[in-house]
């Protein structure tokens, strides 16, 4: 068994698409329409058949509740992990975004945090190496 999608609901897909490809460097994998509904992926260009996350228009009133409190808690609603949070901290920065933690020590990684524009806290982490 394998985890191949996970989702992560935005305000808005367009903005999300513009912000987890040209901020974040991920890949565009699925982008198609029936009705209303759009089913909008990404994927790391370094796994690009691995796990897609699903950016998920948030218009049903249960995952804007959800969204909307686990953000005002400040916690993400994802986690990236990197080889080079510090690394990553600076080209995500320098492409315009906005960092509510600055890479940062914490027990067993070092971890930042950032606002995705579209009603989420990313977690960047980096795994210690004892």
């Amino acid at each position: 068994m394998k985890i191949k999608l996970t989702t992560v609901y935005v305000d808005d897909q367009d903005k999300a698409l513009r912000f987890y490809t040209e901020v974040l460097g991920f890949a565009k994998k699925a982008d198609f329409s029936q009705g209303p509904y759009r089913w909008l992926t990404v994927a790391s260009p370094e796994e690009p058949d691995g796990t897609e996350l699903q950016l998920a228009l948030n218009d049903n009133p249960a995952a804007k509740a959800y969204q909307q409190a686990i953000f005002q808690q400040g916690q993400p609603a994802v986690m990236f992990f990197t080889d080079d949070v510090k690394g990553d901290y600076e080209r995500i920065k320098a492409r315009g975004a906005e960092f509510t933690m600055p890479p940062t020590d914490v027990t067993g990684s070092t971890i930042s945090m950032l606002n995705d524009t579209c009603g989420n806290l990313i977690q960047l982490a980096q795994l210690a190496r004892y």
